[in-house]
């Protein structure tokens, strides 16, 4: 993969972080909202756990791009 591919796939990489927080945030203000009205949580906290799951593996992917640019 040549330099310009790697950015071209690292800024694709930090747009899909960037949407990814705002989902966390998102379902995150969904689980305390529910917990003050007094609902289940349970199905919004694992959909919580796997948007955290994809962030992870986000950030893996962005810092994988990240050492191919080091000299």
């Amino acid at each position: 993969m040549d330099r310009t591919s790697i950015y071209d796939e690292l800024s694709r990489v930090e747009r899909d972080v960037v949407a990814g927080e705002r989902q966390l945030a998102e379902q995150e203000r969904l689980v305390l909202d529910l917990k003050k009205e007094g609902q289940s949580t349970a199905r919004a906290e694992k959909e919580l756990e796997r948007l955290r799951e994809c962030q992870r593996l986000r950030d893996q992917d962005r810092q994988r791009l990240l050492s191919l640019l080091q000299p």
